[in-house]
């Protein structure tokens, strides 16, 4: 008997993809995705320019003299007048209050990033009743105004005989601090794995090394976001000094362009208040600049991992 073997099925020609078939709406959505980016990159654009021509225009006007500056207030300085620096310096004390604020916010920040971190890893990293309720504390010390604890808080600091000293303020800044420095740093601590601190303790490195050595060190993005927050604040801090330090030998830079704005009278030093202003400004902005990509990294290190 002979057996027929059948022919193998030939695949039917697919027939080729027409232009119905597309993604409905495709060229819309583009084009919305186009006017939406335009949209957005001119709102950062004038954004970018209400905030640099302030800055511009203080440091065109620091290099000016006070005719200039009333009379061609957009226009630019003749010649580089060196001496509103100097005058500012010298003569409205800049120097002093440039010292002070130095001394303040440098201490109150190693303090508050050591505690903080202290705390934050605590919080983060150990399992033990009250711990929730020791969190919710801290993230409570960010919403309570700080306009509220100023008349206890002048009271305490009087009682303790901390009013108009440098410790003091210290003191006071880093626990103006600290409840945002442990809410970020809780959640830092968090996202960093857990086996390298498990393969120090099995290594024999106690609690204290293991932070110190190794889980502070894989923080530093963290760190150097929060202090760059933190330096931002406490440099700019107004109210807290003007309440609680009122001598003069110990006054910090915002009291002093207060007092240099104030004391002008009729005199109208223009020019050596923009000058005083902008060297309030600088350290501000070159810590911003030298660290803006720890910045940009430690905001999104949460994220990432």
């Amino acid at each position: 008997m002979k057996v027929t073997e059948t022919p193998p099925a030939v695949p039917a020609p697919r027939s080729p993809v027409s232009k119905t078939n597309a993604p409905v709406g495709g060229p819309a959505k583009s084009s919305e995705g186009k006017v939406l980016n335009v949209f957005s990159h001119g709102v950062l654009i004038i954004w970018a320019v209400l905030v640099i021509m302030p800055l511009l225009w203080a440091v065109m006007s620091s290099f000016k003299t006070d005719d200039s500056i009333l009379s061609t207030p957009w226009s630019l300085p003749d010649t580089l007048h060196f001496e509103n620096w100097s005058r500012a310096w010298t003569q409205a004390r800049m120097s002093d209050y440039f010292l002070n604020t130095i001394m303040v916010v440098g201490g109150s920040l190693i303090s508050t990033l050591l505690l903080g971190s202290m705390a934050a890893y605590v919080l983060a990293r150990f399992d033990f009743p009250g711990n929730r309720f020791i969190y919710f504390l801290f993230i409570g010390g960010m919403s309570f105004p700080i306009i509220l604890a100023l008349v206890p808080l002048f009271f305490v600091m009087n009682n303790m005989g901390l009013l108009n000293s440098i410790h003091g303020m210290i003191l006071v800044y880093t626990a103006y601090s600290l409840p945002f420095t442990v809410f970020f740093l809780t959640s830092f601590f968090r996202t960093l794995p857990t086996s390298i601190a498990e393969a120090a303790m099995l290594d024999g490195a106690s609690h204290t090394r293991t932070f110190f050595q190794v889980m502070l060190p894989m923080a530093k993005p963290g760190l150097i976001s929060v202090g760059i927050f933190n330096f931002l604040g406490q440099w700019n801090q107004y109210m807290l000094p003007t309440v609680l330090n009122t001598d003069p030998k110990y006054k910090v830079l915002s009291q002093g362009l207060v007092e240099l704005a104030t004391s002008q009278g009729y005199r109208g030093d223009w020019s050596g208040l923009f000058a005083g202003l902008v060297m309030a400004m600088l350290p501000v902005l070159a810590a911003y600049i030298i660290f803006q990509r720890q910045v940009v990294a430690g905001l999104t290190a949460g994220a990432l991992k």
